[in-house]
C-alpha cells in the first residue's frame, strides 16, 4: 500500500551545469501532474509527464525542476601559453631598445590568441549535455518519492487493518447474537399474548409468529456478505499495488450491509455493535483518502 503524499528532492552539479528536481505529492482522486520547468526545457515536458505517469497511478504530483548552466552561451578562455610567449617577446624587444616601458593591458588583450572565444553551443549540443543529467536526477527524486510514499503507506495499512479487525470482532458478536434472537422473540410474544388475551398462551401460535419474525429479521445473508467483503478487503490491501479505489468501493458495500443489519434487528447489543462498526468504517474511509 502506498500513500499519495510525499516529498523528495535530488540535485546534481557537474562542470558548468547545476540541476535539481523537487517532487511533492498530495491527495487526489486521479493522477494530476503539475510541472514547473525552465522555458528552455519545455521540449522535455511530455516525456517527463509520461515517466511520472508510468511510476505513479494516483495523486496530485507537483514537480519543480531547476537548471543552471555556467558559461554555456559565450565561453571565453585565457590562453596562458600565448601570454607567456608575448611576455617573452616583449621583454626581448624592451631589452633590445633599452626601454623599461610595458605595454598597457588593453594592448596585450588585443594581441591575437591571448583570449580564445569558443563557439556557442547549438540546440542539439545543449540537449546532449543536459539530458543525461536531467534523467539521472529525475530518477533519483522519483525513487526517493516512491520510498517515502511506501513508508507512509505501510503505517496507513497497519492502521486500516487494525480497524478492520475490530469490525470483524463486532460482526462475530452480531453473528453469535442472532440465534439468541429466537428466544427473545418467543418471550416477547408470550408476554404480549398474555397481556392482550389474559389467558393461557397458545404455544403453537407463539412458535408460528416467532418463525414469521425470524424470517423478517433474519440477517444471515447480510452476515455472509459482510464476511465476504472483509475477506476481499484484506486480499486487496495485501496484494494490490494500488488498492485505493477498490477499497473505497468495498467500504460502500460494507456500509450497506451494516445499515441493513441495524435496520432489521431491534436489539440493543446488535445496535451497539452496528454503531461501533460504522465508526470504524468511517475512520477507514478517512485513511483511504490518502491511499494510491
Amino acid at each position: 500500500m502506498k500513500s499519495m503524499t510525499g516529498y523528495a528532492v535530488a540535485a546534481r552539479q557537474d562542470e558548468g551545469l547545476s540541476l535539481s528536481v523537487e517532487l511533492r505529492g498530495y491527495n487526489s482522486r486521479f493522477l494530476d501532474i503539475v510541472m514547473n520547468l525552465p522555458p528552455f526545457l519545455a521540449p522535455f515536458e511530455g516525456r517527463i509527464r509520461e515517466y511520472l505517469a508510468g511510476r505513479f497511478r494516483r495523486g496530485k504530483i507537483e514537480l519543480s525542476l531547476k537548471c543552471k548552466e555556467y558559461y554555456a552561451g559565450f565561453p571565453v578562455r585565457l590562453n596562458r601559453e600565448a601570454v607567456r610567449a608575448y611576455a617573452g617577446a616583449i621583454g626581448l624587444l624592451a631589452a633590445e631598445l633599452g626601454s623599461s616601458e610595458k605595454p598597457p593591458l588593453p594592448v596585450i588583450l588585443g594581441l591575437e590568441g591571448v583570449l580564445e572565444i569558443g563557439q556557442e553551443q547549438t540546440g542539439e549540443q545543449r540537449w546532449d549535455r543536459i539530458e543525461p543529467a536531467l534523467w539521472a536526477v529525475l530518477g533519483e527524486a522519483a525513487d526517493q518519492f516512491e520510498t517515502e510514499r511506501l513508508r507512509e503507506g505501510s503505517h496507513t495499512e497497519a492502521a486500516i487493518l487494525g480497524l478492520l479487525a475490530g469490525m470483524e470482532d463486532q460482526a462475530r458478536c452480531i453473528e453469535k447474537r442472532a440465534p439468541e434472537m429466537e428466544a427473545v422473540f418467543q418471550e416477547n410474544l408470550r408476554r404480549r399474548f398474555a397481556e392482550l388475551l389474559g389467558e393461557a398462551v397458545d404455544e403453537g401460535r407463539v412458535l408460528q409468529e416467532t418463525a414469521v419474525l425470524l424470517v423478517k429479521y433474519s440477517i444471515a445473508e447480510e452476515i455472509f456478505r459482510l464476511k465476504a467483503h472483509f475477506q476481499e478487503f484484506r486480499i486487496e490491501t495485501e496484494r494490490a499495488p494500488s488498492p485505493g479505489r477498490k477499497l473505497d468501493f468495498l467500504c460502500q458495500e460494507i456500509n450497506r450491509e451494516i445499515n441493513t443489519i441495524g435496520s432489521k434487528v431491534p436489539d440493543l447489543e446488535v445496535s451497539r455493535a452496528v454503531v461501533a462498526m460504522k465508526d470504524a468504517l468511517e475512520d477507514i474511509r478517512e485513511q483511504l483518502r490518502n491511499v494510491e
